[in-house]
């Protein structure tokens, strides 16, 4: 599976590998640092957490890290991932997280890279995409509206932040039953 990828056409998601490292510290703003980790990244930081990436596309962990490209595959525009084990989901959902670098905001990509995403997820056997935004971060709420995501609820999560939930059915992929296991 570390071979996979994805294409619309105009995005591509391929697994994160170790070179995207730079273009990943590049690409970090203030908007990234407060969305995804609330502090700005470390060039250690960031090599383990994309270590540990690739050792889950090598096990078929429940963790699953694209580099959103551009369609030539030499451009590292942001990352998705997709989650089987995230603590509130239930049996047959996936969650979903992204970041885009600021180059490239604003232009359509996210909404692609989330319905590429999608698939994959209904093609290993995941019912339901899950998107938690943060109540205040309205272009990530935008994203998960343009994909076909519906709100669902408001959670308190265990972290103590609060998380509006989008929810949206997958089609049938035609995959394994991956979560029914879990």
């Amino acid at each position: 599976m570390h071979g996979m990828n994805l294409s619309d056409g105009v995005v591509a998601l391929s697994p994160l590998r170790l070179d995207d490292v730079d273009a990943h510290l590049a690409g970090e703003d203030e908007l990234l640092v407060r969305w995804l980790s609330g502090e700005p990244a470390t060039r250690a930081g960031t090599e383990a957490y994309f270590r540990h990436c690739i050792e889950q596309w090598a096990t078929s962990g429940p963790l699953r890290a694209f580099g959103i490209r551009t369609a030539d595959q030499q451009t590292l525009a942001g990352y998705i991932d997709l989650r089987f084990d995230v603590a509130g989901l239930e049996p047959g959902q996936a969650n979903i997280s992204y970041v885009l670098y600021p180059a490239w905001r604003g232009k359509g990509l996210m909404t692609r890279a989330v319905r590429l995403i999608c698939r994959y997820a209904a093609a290993e056997g995941a019912a339901q995409g899950v998107i938690r935004v943060d109540p205040g971060n309205a272009p990530s709420a935008a994203v998960a509206r343009r994909s076909g995501f519906t709100y669902d609820k408001q959670l308190l999560e265990a972290d103590g932040h609060r998380t509006d939930w989008y929810l949206m059915g997958l089609p049938d992929g035609g995959g394994g039953s991956r979560r029914e296991d879990s």
